[in-house]
Order: C-alpha cells, then structure tokens, then sequence
C-alpha cells in the first residue's frame, strides 16, 4: 500500500479543500494517506482506517520574535515520512511547504519524494516579491514533480519565475456527492427570500483581489430592474468596507451577509446566478461547484477562469471591472428560463466531462507512481 503525506493550509480556502477531498478519495481507493498541517484540515469531517492526522505544533521560544512554523513543520514532516515509512510527500503551494518538505526531506532517513501543487498565491502574490522569487523557483526546481491547477498558471509560473521544470496541468475537482442541487426551498423562507426573487450568490475570504465591490454594484444594477436578492458568503478584511457600499446604495434589505458557511452546496441549491468578479483567479473552484449544483456562474475574463467556463455555453466570462456587462448577462439569464436552462445542462456536462473527480484523482496517483518510479530506475 502506498503510503501519501498531504500538507496543506486547513483553513477555508480552495487549496485546502482541494488537498483535503484529495486525501480522503485517496484513502477510499486503498491508499494510506497522512494529513501534516497546522490544525485539522476544515474538510477533514469523516473517520476512515486509512486517513491519519499529524498536527504541526509551533512552540515559542524566547530567542525567536515570531514563532517557526516553517522549521516545525520540517521537523514533523522527517518525523512522519520516518515513523510512517511515507513514499510520497504531497505539499499544496510552493511557499512555503515545499521549500520545509525539501528540508525534511534532507533531514529524514526514509526516501520519500516531493510532489508540489501550485494554486496560485504563491506564484501572482509572493512570486512577485523579490525576497521570496528564488526561494519559490528553488522549491518547485527540487521538488520530484510540480503540478498546476490551470495552464495560465504554469505559463505564469514559468514567465515570472524562469525555472525550467516540467510542470503538469492537473485540473481542481470536486466532491460530486456533496456538490448537487438539493431541495432546499425551505431556506429561501428562513432568509426571507420571496417564491418570486431570484438569487445571486458571491462565495470568498472577502480579500480586495475578489473585488466585491464589482459584485455588488452589478447586483445593484440587475435589483433596480428585477426582484432579486444577494448572498454574500465568506468574511475578511473588506467586509465592513463592502457593508458600507451595500448601506450607500440602499441595498440592505436586498443583500445577506451570511459570513462563512459550510453548508455551501445548500446555498448554491438556492441560487441562480454565481458572482466572480475577481482581478485574479488561478482557477476558480467555486465556479465548478456553482454549476454541479446548477448555478449559471459569470466571471471574469482573468487567470485560469476561462479554462472553467465555456463562455456563452456554461456561463459569461467579463471583462475586469465591466459591471454594466455582467449585470446585463445576468438580466438575459434570468428573463429566459429555455436559455437560462441551457446553460445549467451544459454546465453539468462540463462538470463531468472534464472536472471529474475520479479522472483527477487517477490523474495525481499516475503522477505518484511516476515518481516512485523514476527513483526505481535511477537505483537499477
């Protein structure tokens, strides 16, 4: 049995949820699977034989002005590949898991080899620091093999960072049992959302770069010609910033901030139409889980979006910033059910013909026996 190592941030976010569902259809396949993170993962809600958790602790030493959570969890990552006799480490973003797995793996006794998956932050955020550049170009050049969540990205890697490493293109996923239009009607009642008013729905960690602001000033264009409500759900440091907005255009009986909220594929049941405004997207996971739960997703013309949805077929892809554009696409959509229905069938059909999970998974364990063989021939 192939024994897998998965570090990731456990926090809510795509990365973590991609890691997190990864591991757990790993172990329902057979594979023993070892979550090395901070705290337990935020989608780690299940008991299985096969799924471990090793919690990273971070201790404060006075010499230290801010506590080492890189250099902890190196330390614990040599433990586990050594105790556990892992075979693969699988490290989500560059920065700075695989730069503490190459580490770990210099420190452990046991072979092991490194796959790193970039999403994103790593690359359009740090990569463009300076201090940081070579550290995250060393990490993906040493780790065994690198995959990317869309090939913007990789492109963008590879430009901005000039490394020469292969890096291969292995889709997000998600979890389709989970991810399905329920009925759910009765929560339309509970947040006072009447049989008639369609509902637009913004998922996000509420960070400028999600541009919300976008958000709601489409969703004020598309409410002052039809009845509508928006679900704002996530939290973060614009949120009392896009409250304000909301107050300023007389939006507040129109507009529900939920904050974060697990029960996603529940709201997405209720929803009509996704909004993903954002400047930057190296994928877009929500926009796979809007249209399994047959939510029209518009978003922008940015990052890996437009590998997601098939503009004009599954849903509209914008120009940043265009809010006049994606309010009248959103209009068109929900004064046409024939059209509006057209586009939830094709939407599932691209959720299943190329975002698949059990293709994706199959996709990322090829890729683990790769490795462990490559290190088979190197030895012969």
């Amino acid at each position: 049995m192939m024994k897998i190592g998965i570090t990731c941030y456990p926090t809510v976010g795509g990365s973590g949820i991609i890691a997190t569902e990864l591991g757990k259809m790993l172990a329902e396949r057979g594979y023993e699977v070892h979550f090395i993170t901070s705290s337990l993962p935020f989608r780690l809600d299940c008991v299985h034989p096969d799924i471990y958790y090793h919690e990273v602790e971070i201790n404060h030493y006075p010499v230290f002005q801010h506590p080492p959570y890189d250099l902890a969890l190196a330390a614990k990552m040599a433990q586990v590949i050594d105790r556990e006799e892992l075979d693969v480490l699988h490290v989500h973003y560059a920065m700075p898991h695989a730069i503490s797995a190459i580490l770990a793996r210099d420190i452990a006794d046991k072979d092991v080899k490194i796959v790193t998956t970039l999403h994103g932050t790593d690359i359009t955020v740090l990569g463009y620091d300076q201090t940081f550049k070579r550290m995250i170009a060393y990490g993906i050049e040493q780790s065994d093999a690198v995959t990317a969540v869309s090939n913007q990205l990789v492109e963008q890697t590879k430009e901005q960072l000039e490394v020469v490493k292969d890096i291969s293109v292995i889709y997000n996923f998600i979890n389709e049992e989970e991810y399905v239009r329920k009925d759910r009607e009765f929560l339309k009642a509970n947040y006072n959302i009447a049989p008639d008013e369609k509902v637009f729905i913004h998922i996000s960690n509420f960070r400028k770069v999600k541009r919300i602001e976008d958000v709601v000033r489409t969703f004020a264009i598309v409410a002052g010609q039809r009845k509508a409500k928006l679900i704002l759900v996530g939290d973060g440091p614009e949120t009392q910033p896009i409250f304000n907005l909301v107050e300023s255009l007389e939006l507040t009986d129109k507009v529900l901030f939920l904050g974060r909220q697990k029960n996603i594929s529940d709201l997405l049941s209720i929803s009509d139409i996704k909004l993903l405004l954002s400047q930057k997207e190296s994928f877009g996971l929500v926009l796979l889980e809007a249209m399994s739960c047959e939510v029209v997703p518009i978003a922008t013309n940015v990052g890996g979006i437009p590998e997601v949805i098939k503009d004009g077929e599954t849903g509209y892809v914008v120009d940043l910033g265009d809010v006049e554009a994606a309010a009248q696409y959103a209009i068109q959509l929900i004064d046409d059910e024939i059209s509006y229905q057209s586009f939830v069938k094709r939407g599932l059909e691209r959720v299943q013909n190329h975002f698949s999970s059990d293709e994706i998974i199959s996709q990322y364990i090829d890729l683990y026996h790769k490795v462990i063989r490559s290190s088979d021939d190197n030895d012969t």
